[in-house]
């Protein structure tokens, strides 16, 4: 864990999809809606790759013998799993956090890290943020998804697994410590079985037993976790949102309040994406041959009208002009429109230059301080 400043506290979202593979295998298979299911081998060397809820009622896990789920699950149907459906959901995931930040840490297919304190999305808040992620997921994807809301990434990580499925947690800074306190040892990284038994052997037991432990004390029974669980146990941990795929496009949109109508207010809105996204454009010396207009309106319907070029666009003017006449061609809208975005893909980088750039990755326009929770 790093040192940052405490007095402005990141808006971080962790965002875990329920019973991933399952619930994949469960929307595309109306047959298996309701059952208890599992993905993967039912032989006698097959293991659970993922359980319904259905199934989780009856003890079965992911990482379970095939043979022990059936006997705790008589009824336990399974599937085989089907990895290129899910990689390829995962893709239209990312797409959706992609709309509210670029800071978005992958932990798996179906998880991930969001730092949302800049609300390049223009919503007001992290939770509402949370909530519209949420949203977007049932009504594309038709799946379901839990977040958890904070100020740091342990916490939000931990708080997306009290309401599943399908629930959202929020932890503001001034409730981190006790909520941590509350939490049962084994909810702290790095504590599995062996390492809780030491603690119960200790007197151990939750979040508050650990902070109330010197850090000698945590340095004597648990060597190099001590300072992960001193500071992790006051609700502190300092790092930062780390995305490390590689920049597929540069965009940014806006979410307004009143829904525009009028040709001039969705020209001038236009322009100020433009500057938004060209900005970006310019900070990540990137090329790119696809823009992309992206509208959405009062009745949440969402069109998308894309051009590409070649060669690739390389001046503000040629990016304006290229935005513009894909508005133009939209108007006059007969309904409101509720967001307006751009986004400029199939990159490039110029000579000398890099488009995946950790550095150029991690820009998501000026923090807002005060966004809230």
């Amino acid at each position: 864990m790093t040192e940052d400043s405490p007095a402005n506290p990141r808006k971080i979202i962790h965002v875990d999809m329920d019973a991933f593979y399952a619930s994949v295998e469960q929307r595309d298979d109306p047959s298996l809606r309701g059952k208890p299911l599992a993905v993967g081998g039912s032989a006698k060397r097959g293991v659970v790759a993922a359980a319904s809820y259905e199934a989780r009622k009856f003890g079965v896990k992911s990482a379970m013998p095939g043979v022990t789920a059936r006997r705790r699950c008589p009824k336990l149907l399974f599937v085989k799993p089907r990895f290129e459906v899910y990689r390829a959901v995962s893709r239209q995931l990312h797409e959706i956090f992609a709309r509210y930040t670029e800071l978005i840490e992958p932990l798996s297919l179906d998880e991930a890290y969001l730092d949302v304190t800049a609300d390049t999305a223009g919503i007001g808040s992290a939770t509402g943020i949370a909530e519209a992620i949420r949203r977007n997921i049932r009504d594309e994807l038709h799946l379901t998804a839990s977040a958890g809301v904070s100020y740091n990434k342990f916490i939000a990580k931990v708080a997306s697994d009290q309401n599943k499925p399908d629930g959202v947690l929020v932890v503001r800074p001034g409730e981190g410590a006790d909520f941590v306190a509350s939490l049962p040892a084994r909810r702290f990284y790095g504590v599995g079985p062996r390492t809780a038994e030491r603690m119960s052997a200790l007197g151990i037991h939750t979040g508050a037993d650990i902070r109330a432990q010197t850090l000698s004390f945590l340095e004597q029974h648990f060597g190099k976790s001590a300072h992960y669980l001193y500071q992790a146990s006051r609700g502190e941990d300092y790092r930062s949102v780390r995305p490390d795929r590689e920049r597929k496009s540069i965009g940014g949109e806006r979410t307004y309040s009143q829904d525009l109508l009028l040709d001039e207010d969705l020209r001038t809105a236009l322009e100020h994406i433009i500057d938004i996204v060209w900005e970006r454009i310019e900070k990540n010396k990137t090329l790119g041959r696809t823009v992309t207009l992206k509208v959405k309106y009062a009745d949440f319907q969402q069109i998308t009208r894309a051009r590409s070029v070649s060669p690739p666009v390389e001046t503000r003017a040629d990016f304006e002009r290229i935005s513009r006449g894909l508005l133009e061609a939209l108007l006059p809208v007969a309904k409101g429109v509720r967001l307006l975005g751009l986004t400029l893909s199939a990159l490039e980088a110029p000579l000398g230059a890099s488009i995946d750039d950790p550095e150029g990755v991690a820009e998501a326009g000026p923090v807002q301080e005060s966004l809230a929770f």
